[in-house]
């Protein structure tokens, strides 16, 4: 590697673990607006936990009787949420091309071996056409699992609203959320977080604590988090969610525990 090119890689790396881009800075302001639309709720439908009490579980609202399939983008190396919505008499599709297959095979499983994205082709396939190729003739509710490495922002602005409006419940890992502070990467990201809010709110949020979080005036953003949305025509009463964390989340790692923070929560000024 040439200097410059050596040197520019140790400017990207400290600017990344501290806080500050190479390129326009997001207002703070504009920061906390967005936050404040994602403050979680507390609903009429307590929260349980579907999968594995570690990574790979997640807390999803008690509102699944009736929701036809799971579709689950981004395969990891365990199938502990899959199989539970298969248990519960879901039709289970999951997608990834780098893997063969799921973690543990289930007769309710789907797989392809393709990437979620904005195009179709060899490798890639759009969710509406995954959804409309695999359940053909139906509008009925789904549930939407999404774990695609950072991908899932363009993901959600490429859904159609037609199909965003059926995945009832929707479980979401949002990667390089910290990047938020990156005004070209704001614009990208609050375009999917805009899109979801419009028809859904959100009502968990758990940060993986696997790498931590960033923070700069005075704002605190977990890298990685999990967000739980549920749709708004489902929801007869709400409130801001108060209890963090809640007592079924579990660490992702044997990390220590990275609460969310207070900035995120509704109940804080």
């Amino acid at each position: 590697m040439n200097p410059r090119a050596a040197l520019l890689n140790i400017v990207r790396r400290i600017g990344g673990n501290n806080g500050a881009w190479l390129t326009r800075k997001t207002e703070a302001r504009t920061i906390r607006r967005l936050i404040a639309g994602l403050s979680p709720v507390a609903t009429d439908k307590p929260l349980v936990r579907i999968g594995p009490y570690a990574d790979g579980g997640y807390l999803v609202p008690d509102d699944l009787q009736g929701i036809v399939a799971c579709f689950s983008p981004g395969v990891s190396l365990v199938s502990g949420f899959e199989k539970q919505c298969a248990e519960a008499g879901m039709a289970v599709f999951l997608a990834d091309a780098s893997v063969d297959g799921p973690a543990e095979p289930h007769p309710s499983f789907v797989f392809q071996k393709k990437f979620v994205g904005v195009t179709s082709d060899a490798t890639f396939m759009t969710i509406d056409s995954w959804v409309r190729e695999s359940l053909p003739g139906t509008s009925a509710d789904l549930l939407l699992q999404i774990d695609i490495e950072g991908y899932e922002y363009e993901v959600f602005i490429g859904m159609s609203d037609s199909l965003l409006r059926r995945f009832r419940i929707i479980v979401a890992e949002f990667h390089d959320l910290h990047e938020l502070w990156n005004d070209q990467r704001f614009r990208l990201a609050s375009r999917a977080f805009d899109k979801l809010l419009q028809t859904h709110a959100c009502v968990h949020i758990h940060p993986n604590n696997r790498n931590g979080s960033v923070t700069l005036d005075g704002i605190e953003i977990p890298r990685v988090a999990e967000f739980t949305f549920l749709r708004r025509d489902r929801i007869i009463q709400s409130s801001p969610a108060a209890q963090f964390p809640h007592p079924l989340d579990r660490d992702n790692t044997t990390n220590s525990s990275l609460p969310l923070p207070a900035c995120w929560m509704k109940t804080v000024a």
